[in-house]
């Protein structure tokens, strides 16, 4: 229950850290019936990029670090988290799985001297 509390802080922090810390202007791009928005950094990379419908967030959405590798990602449907989500640390790979906007399960790899084990 632990890993789930800190994941779930994890991807609150990234998204509400996105949109609090910029001092350069977020971009957003109609594309169809989506609006991409892309966040950045104070130096100018990415942060942050995902697409919202009708206000909501919806579809994938990307978080990078400031040297652009990428840190996590996951899905939204209308507002709500589905799907499979991935976080990634330098030595850790956790996979969490939404339903209906809940935890339902969490899975974490570590890399240990070049090779993957699973907790």
């Amino acid at each position: 229950m632990k890993k789930i509390k800190q994941m779930m802080l994890i991807g609150a922090l990234a998204i509400s850290g996105a949109v609090m810390a910029q001092e350069k202007e977020p971009v957003f791009e109609k594309q169809g019936e989506l609006i991409k928005g892309t966040f950045y950094y104070e130096d100018g990379n990415i942060r942050q990029e995902g697409t919202y419908k009708d206000g909501k967030l919806h579809g994938e959405w990307v978080s990078y670090n400031k040297e652009g590798e990428k840190t996590a990602i996951g899905q939204y449907e209308t507002g709500q988290k589905a799907g499979k989500w991935f976080f990634w640390t330098d030595d850790n790979l956790t996979e969490v799985d939404y339903e209906d906007s809940k935890i339902a399960s969490v899975n974490s790899w570590k890399n240990e001297s070049g090779l993957v084990s699973s907790d």
